[in-house]
């Protein structure tokens, strides 16, 4: 009986999975050259393309997804500190503000949950679209790179707004 076990434990075991790393410093600086930049580089995705140029297997459709989704991973933290430092902001206009009418935070509360749920939506829909094919996964990975991204440069052109 145990040598049944051990023999599905080592046949079962699952093969290590590669890691796909990104540089946070590529996307940090690709942050810092982008946001409130007029004419901004193209290096949004740059990262995900040396993670994919660096990694064994990169250019598969798992690896190309991985790393995107690594990227994309980073962005959405700097989303979270964009949206958190924007929120207090709003938040001092808000406490400063003589009958104002909306909270500024409610109201920034209230788009970015709108506006999760539509990234997320239109990123499902990408996915369904390519259902069939191994395509599904490399463009629903670039839609939420893209909006993700996209939402962060906004967000943070309103930190830079003079209210």
């Amino acid at each position: 009986m145990i040598r049944i076990f051990l023999i599905l434990m080592l046949f079962g075991a699952p093969v290590a999975a590669q890691e796909y790393l990104v540089d946070r410093d590529a996307v940090l600086a690709c942050f810092e050259a982008t946001a409130g930049n007029p004419n901004p580089p193209g290096c949004i995705g740059a990262a995900a393309e040396m993670c994919m140029e660096q990694s064994d297997g990169g250019y598969a459709t798992v690896g190309m997804a991985s790393c995107v989704s690594a990227e994309t991973e980073i962005w959405d933290e700097l989303l979270n500190t964009v949206y958190g430092d924007l929120r207090a902001d709003m938040g001092a206009l808000d406490a400063d503000a003589i009958n104002s009418g909306q909270s500024r935070v409610e109201a920034l509360r209230d788009a970015q949950r709108a506006w999760i749920a539509f990234r997320d939506a239109d990123c499902a829909f990408n996915w369904a679209i390519f259902q069939e094919g191994t395509m599904r996964s490399l463009i629903s990975t670039g839609c939420m790179l893209d909006m993700t991204s996209d939402r962060v440069l906004e967000l943070h052109s309103h930190l830079e707004a003079p209210y």
